[in-house]
Order: C-alpha cells, then structure tokens, then sequence
C-alpha cells in the first residue's frame, strides 16, 4: 500500500519561501508520477504541479509558474515543492499525490494515492 506523508507547511508572509517535502513509502518513487494540488477554503482541489517519474519532465499551473519548482529525489522516496514569492492567494492545504503511468496528467481523479495534506497561509 502506497502511503504519503507531507511535511513543510506552515505561516508566512507575503513575498516569503515554503519548501514542501512528501514521502513516499510503500512504492519505489521511481515507478511512479508525482504532483501537488491544493484546496483553499470553499474551492475544489486544484492542480499546482507534476514531474514525471524521471525527473525531467514537469508542468505547472500558471498562478505558479516561475514561482514554484517540483523536483524529487527518488534515492530517498521524496518529492518536493519550492514555493517562493509567496501570495495570500496561495494560501490553502497543499497535497501530495501519486500515480502509476507515463504521461503528464493534471486531474486529481487519475491519482490513486494522495497524503493527508499540509497547511499553508500566506498573510499580505
């Protein structure tokens, strides 16, 4: 069974830097494709960011891109999300999901294994 555990979340101000940290136990990450959604109060679970299981393939939703960076290390079974610049509109519970496959896919409902999320609240 496929077990995430996110860590990192935390308050901040406006402007400041969060690093998110997910790992990944139960799987190899490396036979696995990676991503972050979040879900701020009242609004469904958005797409932010995925990597394929090789590292060098990603996409970003475009309220971060050249803010956020996802990368992993899979010697260690871990993603991560660099977030900088942070905004109060980036304020939300940020997931880690997982998903068997090749190809790059941002809708929540292709991951079959999510963690339990970590909160993060920028104030302006």
């Amino acid at each position: 069974q496929v077990q995430l555990v996110e860590s990192g979340g935390g308050s901040v101000q406006a402007g400041e830097s969060l690093k998110l940290s997910c790992v990944v136990s139960g799987k190899p990450l490396g036979n696995l494709i990676a991503a972050w959604f979040r879900q701020a109060p009242g609004k469904e679970r958005e797409f932010v960011a995925t990597v394929l299981w090789s590292g060098k393939g990603t996409r970003y939703a475009d309220s971060v891109k050249d803010r956020f960076t996802i990368s992993r290390d899979n010697t260690k079974n871990t993603v991560y999300l660099q977030m900088s610049m942070l905004k109060s509109e980036d304020t939300a519970v940020y997931y880690c999901a997982a998903r068997s496959g090749l190809e790059i896919n941002t809708s929540a409902g292709a991951y079959a294994h999510w963690g339990q999320g970590t909160q993060v609240t920028v104030s302006s």
